[in-house]
């Protein structure tokens, strides 16, 4: 059985448990608690060469690190991602333009806020919405004329950006100013199989 080391409140981990989850896949899961260290471990860091969750162990013992690698591995030959060379080509430039331009963006501010620590990193978080914004921007300004990312339909170009994008406020982000990425979310919200971060056995 595939196996996948988590964290409770990781959007990069949710997005392969959405996708896991929607293809029907089962999987064991491992959460890890990464204020203790977790990933530290010598166990763990003999599975993540990055020392960072998500991590997919397959059932010969080899492990795919980085979510966008573990959605392409899983979604190949399915419809979550297209034949087409061309298509699976602007779903990768989706999935990376997630990491390069809002990852961190999002994330971090959303982390200070939980540790009670956004007032320190004001300076920072400031900086960091510098950048966003205008990516956010041109995610929405997509979005206003294409109900998807890709082809016109769900792939996991979408789930890529779903997890950071959809928490996005959790970091101060004023996201009532894109409408049409909050109307995206729900659409990716309402497919079935869709989990939420935190599930009734996690709270």
């Amino acid at each position: 059985m595939l196996r996948l080391y988590d964290s409770r409140l990781s959007g990069n981990a949710w997005k392969v448990r959405i996708l896991l989850t929607q293809l029907g896949l089962p999987f064991e899961r491992v959460t890890l608690d990464l204020a203790k260290g977790a990933t530290a471990d010598p166990a763990f860091r003999a599975k993540s060469r990055f020392a960072r969750v998500p991590v997919l162990e397959l059932d010969d013992g080899r492990t795919i690190v980085e979510s966008a690698a573990i959605m392409l591995y899983l979604a190949e030959g399915t419809r979550f991602l297209p034949d087409d060379r061309f298509l699976r080509a602007e779903v990768t430039s989706w999935l990376t333009f997630e990491q390069a331009d809002l990852l961190r963006a999002l994330a971090l501010p959303r982390f200070y806020r939980m540790r009670g620590v956004a007032d320190q990193m004001a300076s920072r978080i400031a900086d960091f919405q510098e950048g966003a914004y205008p990516a956010l921007a041109k995610a929405d300004a997509w979005l206003s004329g294409h109900d998807w990312l890709v082809d016109d339909r769900y792939t996991i170009a979408d789930i890529g950006l779903f997890g950071y994008v959809s928490m996005a406020h959790q970091g101060g982000y004023e996201m009532e100013r894109f409408r049409s990425i909050a109307a995206w979310l729900a659409r990716v919200k309402a497919q079935p199989g869709w989990v939420p971060l935190v599930e009734e056995a996690d709270a």
